[in-house]
Parts: structure tokens; C-alpha cells; sequence
């Protein structure tokens, strides 16, 4: 009888080298231009830091794990052994499993602002001919990427634009420049900071736009918890399709004021008196002082602004606003903004997921998703 043998090392060294991803590196002193951080990734499983040349003024790229640094998959067959699906001299039918490692975007982190907080993680693919210039024409020709511009939450107080690498990483494959922000935090930086560097970043994405390849007129803004009030402040700033082409804000507390009121609730949950306090932190004062004092005046006249609703009007940025049934930021957070909005004329869609999960953990439910995927791309098609 002859057997069919798998080679379980060779299949476990591959399996090894397709999940080991470098990290993203430390970034630069802010410059005037966009000047990356690193070149080019080790290749290292599990490590961090930066490889390349700083300053050099050529966008980096990342190698795919170890064992295949050129993007080739790598068989792991050793020595000795035969072909996939040949036979040895024993008469026993040997097949190997290959695992290939998929090529990573190109990536770089810039400054944007002399903040060390002002920085931007961009991950895009390389156009056809790989260089800057031939970026450059593809754009001349109509074929420039759309782009998502990325906001990461955590209470205005914490998180960091690293959380989103995976499905920056996912929307670069499906075709997207992206851009991941940080932006300065509270209570340090007081409100609207935040908004600002939000919208610092933007024009920077558009400002370099042919660095990626990018087309600066179809971008879209994804934001998470309180990075989705930052992103519906986008789209309402202004005429906020002057600046993107929609929203989508997962789990965003666009109105602060009712955040601040919720967490006074004595059934409000250990996270939404942590949101409470966090609006407290991020106005610096206390919302709603019965006290008519000019601090008290200022205080209101922050948290009135951080409020996205009284923005809105016509030739605002099209948005989908997405909330947990079980949310600690609940739906009510966007159904204000939502009335405001179509008041004014501007599309937006308000949806309920069923579950207790919040922000990007509402992208682990089927089919959550590619219908964000499919809503980005019909709000960035090229227009003729």
C-alpha cells in the first residue's frame, strides 16, 4: 500500500513565516515635508523599531515576515526531499503543504505637526512602474487611489493610531490609500485640539496626496468611539463634502454633553461614568454649572461645539453611524446628528448591531465589514 505522507516541519516552518508581520516604527522630528521614518522593515518576527534611513525622502515598504523577503513563498522543504507530489525511492508519496506569506502594503509614518503627537501612519500600495514618479502620472492619467483617512478612539484620553494597522492593512489590499492619525490627547490638550489635528491630518493627506499615489478628492474618514465624534466633526466642519466624501463612525459619542449627563446616572455603567469624566477632562471644567461666570460661559460654549449635531448643514459629508444594542455609547448618540442631518439634505444611515460590543468590535460581526467596505467604495467612486 502506498502512503501519502504531509512533511508537519516544513508545513509548520511556513505557517511561521506568513504570520510573522514587522511593526510599525518610531517616527521622525516633524519636518515641513513628508518625510517617512523607516525604509524597510527586518523581517524579524516580533520585533519593533526602525531599519531604515531616516530622513531619506522615499516612501518605505515593508518585506513579509522570514524566510521569503523578496514576497516569494517559501517551501520549507528540507534537504533531500523531493518535488511537491513526487515519489522517493521507497515507494512513499511525499506531498508538502505551502503556506504563502502575502506581500504587505508600503508603509511610513510622517509628522504632520511639531507635536510629537501630530503624527500619521500611511500604508498604500506601489503604482504600477513602483516609483514616486510613475505615481505621479498614473494620477495625471485618472488613476489615483481613493483614500481613508483613520481616527482611533480611546476617550479622547488614550489609543493610538497602531490599533488599525490589520485593517489598514485590509482596505489597502481592497485598493484604498490609508492614513492612520494621532492626534494630541486630553486632558493635556484641550478641546477642539483634537478636531484640529483631525483636520491637520486631512490636509496633510491631501497636500502630499501624489506621494501615495492618492486622488485627495476621494477620501473617506473612518473613525472609532470617541475618533468617530472627531470624524463627524470632519464631515460637518464647513461644507464637509468639500473635505471628504463621507463618514463612517463606529460607536461615536457625538454629543458629549448627554456622555457627561448619562455617567451621572446611578445605573450608569463603570464605562460610561469613565466617558463622564473623560467630557470633564477633554473641556476642562464641568458641563452644565448652574453658575453664570465667564468660565462657566467658555465651559458651554466648548461642550456646545464638540456637539457634532449643531454643525451640521447642507453639503455636509454623507455618513454611516453604527452603534452596539448593548453599547455604553448608545444609538441615541447618533439619531440627534442623524435628524440634523437629513434636516439639512445630507444622506445618512443609522445602524444597530445586536451585541454589547463598542467601536472596531463591531467589525469581528459577519458581514459588518464588507458593508462598510461596499458603502466607502460607492461614496469614492471616481466621478466623470
Amino acid at each position: 500500500m502506498r502512503k501519502v505522507l504531509v512533511s508537519g516541519a516544513a508545513f509548520a516552518a511556513t505557517c511561521v513565516s506568513a504570520v510573522a508581520v514587522p511593526m510599525a516604527a518610531q517616527a521622525t522630528p516633524p519636518g515641513p515635508s513628508p518625510t517617512p521614518s523607516v525604509s524597510a522593515p527586518t523581517g524579524v518576527p516580533g520585533t519593533d523599531g526602525p531599519t531604515g534611513t531616516p530622513g531619506s525622502g522615499t516612501p518605505g515598504s515593508e518585506t513579509p515576515g522570514t524566510g521569503s523577503p523578496s514576497g516569494t513563498p517559501s517551501t520549507g522543504t528540507p534537504d533531500g526531499e523531493p518535488p511537491a507530489g513526487g515519489t522517493d525511492t521507497d515507494g512513499v508519496v511525499r506531498a508538502k503543504a505551502v503556506m504563502v506569506t502575502p506581500k504587505l502594503p508600503r508603509f511610513a509614518t510622517y509628522s504632520y505637526g511639531k507635536s510629537a503627537s501630530q503624527r500619521v501612519d500611511a500604508y498604500w500600495r506601489p503604482s504600477a512602474a513602483g516609483s514616486a514618479g510613475a505615481g505621479r502620472q498614473a494620477r495625471a492619467a485618472g488613476a489615483a487611489r481613493p483614500g481613508v483617512l483613520i481616527v482611533h478612539g480611546g476617550y479622547w484620553l488614550s489609543g493610538n493610531k497602531d490599533s488599525w494597522k490589520y485593517f489598514a492593512r485590509k482596505l489597502s489590499d481592497a485598493g484604498y490609500v490609508v492614513l492612520a492619525a494621532n492626534y494630541r490627547l486630553a486632558p493635556k490638550a484641550q478641546w477642539p485640539a483634537q478636531r484640529d489635528d483631525a483636520l491637520g491630518a486631512l490636509a496633510f493627506m491631501k497636500k502630499h496626496a501624489a506621494t501615495w499615489n492618492l486622488d485627495p478628492d476621494r477620501i473617506v474618514v473612518l473613525g472609532s468611539s470617541s475618533g468617530g465624534q472627531l470624524a463627524t466633526q470632519i464631515g460637518t466642519h464647513g461644507t464637509g463634502t468639500d473635505l471628504v466624501r463621507g463618514v463612517v463612525a463606529l460607536s461615536p459619542p457625538n454629543n458629549p454633553f448627554l456622555a457627561y449627563k448619562v455617567g451621572a446616572d446611578p445605573t450608569a455603567s463603570a464605562r460610561q461614568r469613565k466617558l463622564r469624566r473623560a467630557v470633564a477632562g477633554l473641556m476642562h471644567c464641568a458641563p452644565g454649572s448652574a453658575q453664570a461666570t465667564p468660565a462657566a460661559a467658555g465651559c458651554w460654549k466648548r461642550v456646545e461645539d464638540a456637539d457634532s449635531a449643531t454643525h451640521a448643514s447642507a453639503g455636509d459629508a454623507p455618513m454611516l453611524l453604527l452603534h452596539a444594542t448593548g453599547d455604553f455609547v448608545p444609538v441615541t448618540q447618533s439619531q440627534g446628528l442623524a435628524s440634523a442631518l437629513r434636516a439639512s439634505g445630507v444622506q445618512v444611515k443609522v445602524q444597530t448591531v445586536r451585541g454589547d460590543m463598542h467601536a472596531s468590535d463591531m467589525l469581528n460581526v459577519p458581514g459588518i465589514t464588507p458593508e462598510i467596505l461596499r458603502w466607502i467604495k460607492a461614496r469614492t467612486k471616481a466621478r466623470a
